[in-house]
């Protein structure tokens, strides 16, 4: 991972939580070839029952310089299924939502 690829290190996306893609805006440039544009590549999943962990490398589509590693998790606790990303690149996020068709929380804000 890179921080001098990024404009800000691991940022604060609240609840955004994402298992493809990338955070463009955040993305500076290749600090090894200057290229401005990058790729995803080396995609796993794995899911061990109780949890999905979904991985790939965000990658220079020049230079194939590693820019961050994303991480996605997902799993389901008691009525709720809960979500986490962590990404130099992406940023860090969680969030949780109800697998009932009310939320017993009540409505979101």
């Amino acid at each position: 991972m890179c921080e001098r690829c990024v404009r800000e290190e691991y940022p604060d996306r609240e609840s955004l939580c994402v298992d493809q893609g990338s955070y463009m805006i955040n993305f500076f440039k290749c600090c090894q070839c200057g290229a401005q544009d990058m790729t995803t590549v080396n995609r796993s999943c794995t899911d061990s029952g109780d949890e999905e962990i979904i991985t790939y490398h965000h990658v220079c589509s020049q230079c194939d310089h590693v820019i961050a590693e994303h991480e996605h998790t997902f799993r389901i606790e008691e009525e709720f299924q809960i979500y986490s990303m962590s990404c130099m690149l992406c940023g860090s996020a969680e969030d949780q939502r109800s697998i009932m068709p009310i939320d017993p929380r009540g409505p979101a804000m």
